[in-house]
């Protein structure tokens, strides 16, 4: 028993911040502390099962289980730009690829890229054996003698389609000339009909974008920039024919708050083309299976996916100037 002694702790500075009743609770406590201290009651003694409290061992780490892979010449790495989908996703080119991997016995890669230029760097660096890519890359990429045309798709018993700029449903636009001073979208500075033709059709009026728009974006995606006229993110945008016309039977809401108030003439369709260096052999297998895999029942399945009727040799001058 520990007695208190008030004299002791009557000019104590601890008198300032206690009672004397808190002093006495704190001395009557003090024993069991002591006891709680002296016999390590903060820490646990007992047992922990492993159920319970898992450890990791440190030195008995074993490695991960080796990632399968396909040897190089296994491969048949194809390469689709994100903005060419008519559905707003490249994996609807995943049927068409199957069975091309299973007609040349090959796994396919599919590679994947935002921008037209950066396929193009790949067709030229041979890092792709295939890419399907617009019609303003294909030009580019003719021009710097890095790609051979293989096929174009044929949709509606046409190989050509159309620019055309999309305003919102409500407003009082119906013409270029109405969106002077208004915001614009554009999709890829590759692109033929998202940005090439209506950066022409200005050039021919004597305008550049800077200067005759108030603003304007790249999308990087058609399909983002039908959104972006619909949620009044821009005033208009320029966009392919084809692609419009699939978003708006896919969406009754594109039908409502879009309409079209020009389109440009007929362009040659985005082509499926193949790198300078490749060898003839596997150009010629390419060739073979676009030109015969409507034919089958899969086939038109999957072709029906990006709708299109079928590939055909492009006919002569379709990319002319």
């Amino acid at each position: 028993m520990i007695a208190m002694n008030n004299k002791r702790f009557k000019h104590s500075p601890w008198t300032s911040c206690f009672s004397k009743r808190s002093m006495r609770a704190i001395l009557t406590l003090a024993p069991i502390l002591f006891l709680l201290l002296s016999t390590g009651g903060c820490h646990r003694s007992e047992k922990v099962s492993p159920e319970a409290e898992p450890l990791v061992r440190l030195d008995k780490l074993a490695p991960l289980p080796a990632r399968e892979t396909v040897p190089e010449k296994n491969l048949l790495k194809v390469a689709v730009a994100a903005i060419l989908s008519p559905q707003g996703n490249v994996q609807s080119y995943r049927p068409l690829l199957d069975l091309l991997g299973d007609r040349m016995g090959r796994t396919i890669q599919l590679v994947q890229r935002r921008t037209y230029q950066e396929i193009n760097d790949l067709l030229a660096r041979g890092v792709v054996d295939l890419a399907f890519i617009c019609t303003g890359a294909y030009l580019e990429g003719q021009r710097q003698g890095i790609m051979s045309l293989l096929v174009v798709p044929e949709i509606n018993g046409k190989t050509t389609y159309k620019a055309l700029l999309i305003v919102p449903a409500g407003s009082d636009y119906n013409s270029l000339e109405d969106l002077r001073g208004k915001s614009f979208a554009f999709t890829d500075p590759m692109s033929n009909t998202g940005y090439l033709c209506p950066v022409s059709e200005l050039s021919r009026r004597g305008e550049q974008p800077e200067t005759f728009f108030s603003s304007s974006i790249f999308t990087h995606s058609h399909e983002r920039s039908i959104a972006a006229v619909m949620e009044g993110v821009v005033n208009c945008a320029s966009v392919d024919n084809l692609i419009y016309e699939n978003a708006r039977q896919r969406d009754s809401e594109i039908r409502k708050k879009t309409r079209v108030i020009w389109e440009s003439g007929e362009f040659g369709m985005p082509p499926v083309v193949v790198p300078r260096q490749i060898s003839p052999e596997l150009k010629e297998k390419l060739l073979a299976f676009f030109l015969a895999v409507h034919e089958s029942p899969s086939g038109k399945a999957a072709l029906e996916k990006l709708a299109i009727d079928r590939f055909v040799v492009p006919p002569a001058n379709l990319y002319a100037p």
